[in-house]
């Protein structure tokens, strides 16, 4: 499919006002502001939006459940925090179409009857903040974000907050915690953000990703949109890969394209004399996939049949260098650094998987480490308040589903024996 979030990414001046309003650009905005509010709900709900984020919850779905009795204001939240290793097409779309996000933002708040609209940015996105900013002001001396947009009775603000850098404020609760000047740490649910979210208000928080889609639907219809994509999986999607290939970067597509389309075909597969030994299709913290699993479809249903999650499309290829217990240590370290503390299963055990996975990687562990690395996960799976958990002990779980021979070489030869093998395979081939 010809690309539509990303058609003129590469573009001199596609952040500009005047580049978006000659490509399309608040003609969403203008038409929905002539329809009534829960039209645009059900037009969301028919174009099959999934959530962008990581969830892939239904976006109307998430819209209608807002709480329209309360008397409190509503508030549509942008998240924007992106911290998920491998994951960077949000910090695309807000620095080369930043434009379309602010329409999105704008005819979200409609949709619901919110009057403000908060963009949580991450706290590292310096450059992309400040482009965002010029974009933001432009749209409201245009009259596209302030009081009676486009001379209707329809008035909405737009703030951008930036976050400290926790990669736990990417969850929904502990960002909204962290956007009332908090510690980003998630809250217990129920109550949910729609009911109780933002100042006890109701609120629906949405992905850059998921918001920059909504013009496109109201412009073009859910029908168009919907068509985009395989069943339940409607509109295109941003892809990033990145790792072990060729042409690492964003890549845009319909979901019906397959893993091994978009790693071989876009990406250009694994560098010249390397195979792909893994792939992780949804961000670090889902399961990995193997080789002979790449003709899987790259949607939300597709991958999890195949037994992982799409999650936030960051699809990280791995090649026959990488030593596998390496990879889930690497990836522990992180997540043992950004854990928030809150709950004690997180906390502790984490830190103990780390610890272990040090251990055996120096060469110092022993075989009955790896069943505690098992015993260990089983006591935090499941057992947080949210998903970071479950998400810290995937490097673990699937890399002894899938490479158990590995760690037990490590600790059987008290060594990583693959750069040893490296070096006899580069040698053979020499002669």
């Amino acid at each position: 499919m010809d690309p539509v979030l990303t058609a003129h990414v590469r573009e001199p001046g596609s952040f500009t006002l005047d580049f978006a309003l000659r490509h399309g650009g608040y003609e969403g905005l203008r038409k929905a502001l002539t329809l009534p509010p829960d039209q645009i709900v059900e037009m969301v709900k028919a174009s099959r939006l999934r959530g962008r984020g990581g969830a892939g919850f239904p976006t109307g779905m998430k819209w209608q459940f807002v709480d329209r009795k309360s008397s409190s204001p509503r508030y549509i939240v942008c998240n924007a925090d992106e911290s998920e290793p491998g994951t960077f097409k949000d910090h695309l779309l807000m620095e080369r179409n930043p434009h379309l996000l602010i329409e999105g933002c704008a005819i979200a708040s409609y949709a619901i009857g919110a009057r403000t609209t908060y963009v949580y940015i991450r706290g590292e996105f310096m450059h992309v903040q400040r482009v965002l900013e010029t974009a933001v002001r432009e749209a409201y001396d245009a009259g596209f974000l302030g009081r009676n947009i486009l001379g209707s009775d329809f008035t909405c603000d737009l703030f951008i907050h930036r976050g400290a850098g926790a990669y736990e404020a990417g969850e929904e609760t502990a960002l909204l915690e962290s956007l009332e000047g908090k510690r980003a740490q998630p809250r217990n649910k129920p109550p949910f953000p729609a009911v109780v979210g933002l100042y006890n208000c109701p609120t629906a928080v949405n992905n850059v990703e998921t918001l920059a889609n909504v013009p496109l639907i109201v412009r073009h219809g859910p029908e168009w949109y919907a068509g985009l994509g395989p069943e339940k999986n409607g509109g295109p999607k941003l892809y990033c890969v990145s790792g072990h290939v060729r042409r690492p970067g964003v890549y845009e597509a319909s979901m019906q394209i397959t893993l091994r389309e978009l790693v071989e075909g876009y990406a250009g597969g694994a560098p010249e004399g390397r195979t792909i030994k893994a792939v992780i299709p949804g961000g670090s913290s889902v399961p990995i996939l193997m080789p002979d699993q790449l003709d899987t479809q790259a949607s939300f249903d597709g991958v999890q049949k195949a037994g992982s999650l799409l999650g936030s499309a960051g699809v990280i290829v791995v090649d026959d260098s990488t030593c596998m217990v390496w990879l889930a240590e690497n990836l522990l370290h992180f997540y043992r650094h950004e854990s928030c503390g809150k709950c004690t299963p997180c906390r502790e055990g984490t830190d103990w998987l780390h610890k272990i996975l040090q251990r055996i990687e120096r060469g110092e562990g022993q075989m009955r480490d790896l069943d505690l690395l098992s015993s260990l996960s089983g006591q935090i799976a499941g057992k947080t308040l949210c998903a970071f958990g479950d998400a810290a002990i995937t490097p673990v779980v699937t890399t002894l589903k899938h490479f158990r021979h590995e760690y037990e070489a490590h600790i059987r030869e008290r060594r990583c024996p693959l750069v040893a093998d490296w070096r006899a395979r580069q040698a053979l081939g020499a002669h």
